[in-house]
């Protein structure tokens, strides 16, 4: 069994995808918009909005959509977590993140790890950068 994240970016999804491939080096899978699904999932107004798109990033799929589109991101109670192999690896990808986005807690070592940092993105994903200090 797999636990594999969902966002809903609605209406700006397809400019989330296009930053994780620029920022983590992620793969898109696949990518499906309403106008090409079955009547039933198709939404007023929305036809060229992402129905589910199917990222990698590392050894992970996160999935995501435009929802209903609405213009409004609400990620509360959650971050996304990259475990980098090296401390330059993290610190790259921790400015990558936080380019439009908003600094949480700056990277640096801390007692588990040689890196740590949390980060929202320009879309409001928080995401946990670190090393861990088994790691290196």
């Amino acid at each position: 069994m797999q636990v594999q994240p969902y966002l809903f970016f609605n209406g700006q999804c397809e400019a989330a995808v296009n930053f994780y491939q620029r920022a983590l080096g992620a793969q898109l899978k696949a990518l499906t918009r309403y106008k090409d699904s079955p009547e039933a999932t198709r939404r007023p107004g929305i036809d060229d909005k992402v129905l589910h798109a199917d990222l990698r990033i590392g050894d992970t799929t996160v999935l995501a959509s435009d929802g209903d589109a609405h213009g409004e991101t609400d990620f509360r109670g959650f971050s996304l977590s990259l475990a980098a192999k090296r401390d330059a690896d993290a610190n790259r990808m921790f400015a990558a993140l936080a380019d439009g986005g908003r600094v949480q807690v700056p990277i640096g070592p801390t007692p588990f790890a040689s890196r740590f940092g949390m980060v929202a993105d320009r879309f409001g994903v928080l995401w946990t950068v670190w090393v861990p200090a088994s790691v290196q």
